[in-house]
């Protein structure tokens, strides 16, 4: 990268860090530290929440998804209108007027502390992994321009926005995610168009996405009932809903959100902001991915886009196969290049004989190259014993870093650098209000002193911090980013909010059903994860069932509920 380039990223972060700490105030006090005193505007909190979503795992992992297989993530958002309007109807007034900081503090009222102590936990412990895949994402950027290791690249990101989310607290976590959404935004517009300017002069955009086409990338809807199909229609409306009603009703780093709105009327719009908008803001990420396949075809790509361990193949034993394979791909490569300009040329002349005759040939060539760029990975694992390299998610900064111009190069790395510290210090402020509140005010000390939780909370900060850098540097080779946070949360996600549903849906749920069906609800899932091939979306919706159901049936066999567990005249939220 130029200097120009480092310039722009340099101060573009600065100042954003700046400003979030300037546009701050009453840090110095419990309510305005974690809940910005309940005064952020509904369209600074509506775009808080949309920039979470569109992070820099978003750039990097579902860029990279796209191009590998195409639009049929982008089946997983269909469910998300439908859960705003759900949560805006529900959660969302129920929470603003219980007046507490976190989620949890509401089941020891209605259940008891060992269920509200175990629902936290699991929170703190599904969102402190996925946040380490959030900080994955950039560390594979830097990792691809300037050389430096995984370990490094992580610290790098994640200290420093844990310094200022320790100093700024949630409102320069949200301030910082205002102006971090028009750039992203103004990044991936960008972006788009110079991967449409890059096609050949020969083949015009309609062109290319036939192409496009005729390998299934353009799919949106997949009506597959197969339960181990990852992404179909199904799962984006039904297990997918369970997902979202979960993670924006139940999820400390998104309930925060919303409760530092003014009132409950600008909660609700903040997210009826995401029903609106995540989709189409979504299909042009992945639109994104499926112009990077196309460019690919015109302008030859390299076998393996992640070179980490390319010196050390070509130094060992099977240093003639990995060359023989490298000779073999570009030959594929131009053979593609061909088919597809023939493809493009038969779409011209509207022949539908010649078409399909065309489309056959670019898939059977289109086939071959994917062939030989397993047969490279497949080569790497073995030679360098590791097993978990992956390339998906170094197409994207491979393409920043080796074709964009000068001046766009550092805009979009700003975007991305900006997009992860700004969802990471969001995460952090939420790991940091549940530590504090949900354990330590709730059983270490109990006295009301302000300052005292204020210092305890940065030090939590920089824990969960420092906990993510180590989950990163494992993280960053799963596969997928969008994918590996995805299997993290649904992981957890249905058996917390079968808690919440048992808790707000039931009246006659005691806390021994509370709690025997949230074991329950994990320990299912648990054994679906790991016995069946069932996809994870799936595991939402089987985790709330099972949580609900089990916990109804216990209630019933161990008597009604005693009534809400009283919290002491100390503890926060006592007003509910």
């Amino acid at each position: 990268m130029s200097a120009i380039d480092w310039t722009i990223i340099a101060v573009y972060l600065v100042w954003v860090i700046w400003d979030g700490i300037r546009l701050s105030k009453h840090t110095n006090e419990i309510e305005g530290y974690f809940l910005a005193s309940r005064s952020l505007p509904w369209w600074a909190v509506g775009l808080s929440v949309m920039a979470t979503q569109l992070s820099a795992i978003t750039m990097i992992g579902t860029t990279g998804q796209g191009y590998a297989v195409g639009m049929g993530l982008l089946q997983q958002y269909y469910a998300l209108p439908i859960a705003m309007i759900i949560l805006a109807v529900t959660f969302v007034p129920f929470f603003h007027n219980a007046r507490i900081f976190t989620a949890y503090e509401y089941l020891e009222k209605r259940f008891d502390a060992k269920t509200r102590s175990f629902t936290a936990l699991l929170f703190l412990f599904s969102r402190g992994m996925a946040t380490g895949a959030v900080i994955s994402a950039p560390a594979v950027v830097l990792s691809v321009m300037i050389g430096l290791d995984v370990t490094t690249t992580c610290l790098l990101l994640a200290l420093p926005t844990a310094v200022y989310t320790m100093f700024g607290g949630v409102q320069a976590v949200a301030w910082t995610d205002v102006k971090q959404m028009y750039l992203i935004v103004f990044g991936l517009a960008a972006a788009c168009i110079a991967l449409m300017l890059g096609l050949p002069d020969n083949v015009s955009v309609g062109e290319a996405l036939h192409i496009a086409g005729t390998t299934g990338r353009l799919q949106v809807f997949d009506f597959s009932t197969d339960p181990s199909v990852r992404y179909t229609f199904w799962t984006g409306t039904i297990g997918a809903l369970f997902l979202f009603l979960s993670y924006f009703g139940t999820d400390q780093s998104q309930v925060q959100r919303y409760l530092t709105a003014k009132s409950i009327d600008d909660a609700r719009t903040s997210l009826f902001m995401s029903a609106y908008w995540k989709i189409p803001l979504q299909a042009l990420v992945m639109i994104i991915g499926v112009f990077m396949f196309l460019f690919y075809l015109f302008t030859p790509p390299p076998m393996l886009f992640n070179r980490a361990h390319d010196q050390q193949v070509r130094d060992s034993a099977r240093a003639g196969e990995y060359a023989s394979l490298e000779q073999k791909f570009g030959e594929a490569v131009a053979a593609r290049k061909l088919a597809a300009e023939q493809l493009a040329e038969a779409q011209r002349s509207g022949a539908a004989a010649v078409k399909a005759a065309r489309s056959a040939a670019f898939n059977a060539e289109e086939q071959r190259v994917t062939g030989l760029r397993t047969e490279a990975v497949s080569l790497v694992k073995d030679v360098t014993g590791d097993s978990s390299y992956n390339d998906i998610n170094y197409v994207f900064p491979t393409f920043i870093v080796t074709h964009l111009p000068v001046g766009l190069i550092g805009l979009l790395m700003a975007a991305i650098f900006a997009a992860a510290m700004s969802t990471v210090s969001g995460e952090l402020s939420a790991l940091s209000t549940s530590t504090v509140i949900d354990f330590y005010r709730r059983w270490v000390r109990d006295d009301g002193d302000q300052a005292h939780l204020l210092w305890v909370s940065k030090l939590a900060t920089l824990f969960w911090a420092l906990f993510a850098s180590v989950v990163a540097i494992w993280a960053s080779e799963l596969g997928s980013l969008i994918e590996v946070v995805n299997r993290f949360g649904s992981f957890f996600y249905g058996s917390i909010l079968g808690v919440f549903l048992l808790a707000i849906g039931w009246q006659r749920a005691n806390s021994t059903g509370a709690f025997v069906g949230l074991l329950a609800g994990m320990g299912v899932v648990a054994w679906v994860t790991i016995n069946t091939s069932i996809a994870f979306l799936w595991h939402n919706l089987i985790g709330a069932v099972v949580v609900f159901v089990v916990g109804m049936v216990v209630s019933e066999l161990t008597g009604p509920s005693k009534g809400p567990s009283r919290v002491g005249t100390n503890q926060v939220g006592t007003n509910l």
